[in-house]
């Protein structure tokens, strides 16, 4: 499918097989996350528009390229996309930071919107919304909904494991984002959970449960 880039890098494969080892402690997950989030930014950001300014190097006078325009807005889905904000910002950290708070209903797994906070001017700038986890695919449905209302256009979603129901389902609802997955796993279960996944994101990144 159009949109959608699945990660091959061996780095990017071996830090979420260290993600998924239930051993794998709190500091060390959340360490994973930000790195792994930095590896996949590297690569969804390759498209970002340039413009060329002149620079005073030690020898002369040149013209060289910088990002152009308003530059990156990161919108972490919370709470788990916030462990994947400094990852991105490590690497444009001039980046704007918006949030987006969801919360999934435990009987319907639909999502309900409690929080959105969004850089202004939103419409002018290259959009990154992340979350570890693409389920369903209800979550990052709304959010990118509530981002279109608010007016973005250009959207980028990262997330680091997908479900095959959850990618077909955003895919579906917005063809016209760039989808970006450190992993495609097999399936969800009855409960909408993940497999074999790596349990819940947010709950390992902060240490609650």
């Amino acid at each position: 499918m159009d949109n959608i880039f699945i990660m091959d890098h061996p780095l990017i494969k071996h830090k979420i097989s260290r993600l998924r080892d239930k051993s794998t402690g709190t500091n060390e997950f959340r360490n994973l996350v930000n790195e792994i989030a930095m590896l996949m930014g590297y690569e969804a950001l390759r498209d970002l528009p340039l413009m060329d300014v002149e620079v005073e190097t030690p020898i002369e006078k040149c013209m060289t390229p910088v990002i152009a325009g308003r530059k990156l807005a990161i919108v972490p889905i919370l709470r788990a996309g916030l462990g994947m904000t400094n990852g991105i910002l490590e690497l444009v950290p001039t980046a704007k930071v918006g949030h987006i708070g969801l919360y999934r209903d435990e009987e319907t797994h639909e999502p309900h919107e409690y929080y959105c906070k969004l850089p202004s001017p939103i419409n002018e700038r290259t959009i990154v919304v992340t979350d570890p986890m693409l389920a369903t695919g209800g979550s990052a449905i709304s959010a990118v909904n509530f981002i279109k209302q608010h007016g973005g256009v250009n959207i980028k979603f990262m997330c680091i494991i997908a479900a095959p129901e959850g990618i077909e389902k955003l895919h579906k609802a917005h063809p016209d984002i760039q989808i970006y997955i450190g992993n495609v796993d097999r399936e969800l279960n009855e409960n909408a959970y993940i497999c074999p996944g790596l349990g819940d994101a947010g709950d390992r990144i902060f240490g609650t449960k």
